[in-house]
């Protein structure tokens, strides 16, 4: 990865609290597994960023490198790396993603 990759990558966690890099947009997400992440952070009502990993090959293959999880979606929690579609699924039907998400907005 290539140190602008890293600063970009860097830059677009620190300005949102909720960053998902999904295969999409948050309207029309592209694979089942990002459509699950944007459902569950739709049903939340927070407020989040995604990142179209399909339309940005370099972010695509630098998210894998940089939060070394090789799948899409990655979901980021006030700059850290929370999981992909089935942690977030998990975390959700535990009801611990409601009290993450919360704690990520107040910081």
């Amino acid at each position: 990865m290539t140190p602008e990759l890293k600063d970009q990558i860097d830059n677009l966690l620190q300005q949102n609290k909720i960053l998902v890099f999904i295969k999409g947009t948050k309207l029309m997400p592209q694979c089942g597994f990002s459509n699950n992440v944007v459902q569950i952070l739709n049903t939340l009502g927070v407020p989040f960023e995604a990142i179209d990993v399909l339309s940005d090959n370099e972010i695509r293959q630098g998210i894998k490198e940089y939060s070394n999880w090789p799948t899409i979606p990655q979901v980021y929690l006030d700059g850290q790396f929370l999981g992909g579609s089935d942690i977030l699924i998990e975390l959700y039907q535990k009801g611990e993603l409601q009290q993450k998400v919360e704690v990520a907005l107040a910081s």
